[in-house]
């Protein structure tokens, strides 16, 4: 029996997915979280063998419990089940190190498949996508000025940023000038474009 955490923030979605994988004579659904925190303590806890995850949850984003999660418990597989189907959120999700990444467009049985594929040790990915994530380009941007930039396009001040990552508010600042001129971009909000239709950014 396959045993699979779902994370996903919306209930009502979560409740349908655990339905479906519910269905499956070999797979079974253990645990179902909403918010990004509690993806390794509910792994630690319920030590499912796939855990099945959102891209965009409260708390820390699916891609980054996802590295956790390889840290912290290397055997749960992860699968990353989104609506994000952008080249370079897969490509994210690639240095993550995930088993597999669907869309949630995707034919309801796919998701069965994509499980048993990643519990087994296989890679899964959506053709489309991967075909667009090809000629790809990665992020130029560090994993702080990421932080920063994802922040400011939640409509977070350069205070409220500082505040929030413990750095002082001129740094913030520096980091929002040194993010515009690596992009391009003409300033912050520009910015913020470019990086979340290259999939930069969740």
């Amino acid at each position: 029996m396959i045993r699979v955490l779902l994370a996903e923030d919306m209930n009502m979605v979560r409740g349908a997915l655990t339905a479906l994988l519910d269905l499956e004579h070999d797979i079974e659904v253990v645990c179902g979280v909403e918010n990004g925190n509690d993806i390794v303590p509910a792994t630690l806890r319920h030590k499912p063998d796939v855990a099945v995850i959102d891209i965009d949850l409260p708390g820390i984003d699916g891609l980054t419990a996802a590295a956790r999660l390889r840290d912290r418990v290397p055997e749960c597989r992860v699968l990353i089940l989104t609506s994000i189907g952008r080249p370079g959120t897969l490509l994210r999700a690639i240095s993550a190190q995930v088993g597999g990444y669907i869309l949630k467009d995707a034919p309801p049985n796919e998701l069965a498949f994509a499980v048993r594929q990643v519990a087994a040790g296989r890679r899964v990915v959506d053709p489309q996508l991967a075909l667009a994530a090809w000629g790809g380009q990665e992020s130029p941007l560090t994993e702080r000025e990421t932080e920063v930039l994802r922040l400011a396009s939640k409509g977070a001040e350069p205070s409220e940023i500082a505040a929030e990552l413990h750095l002082s508010t001129g740094t913030v600042r520096n980091y929002l000038t040194t993010i515009t001129t690596k992009l391009n971009a003409r300033n912050r909000v520009d910015a913020v474009l470019i990086a979340q239709e290259s999939g930069w950014l969740l």
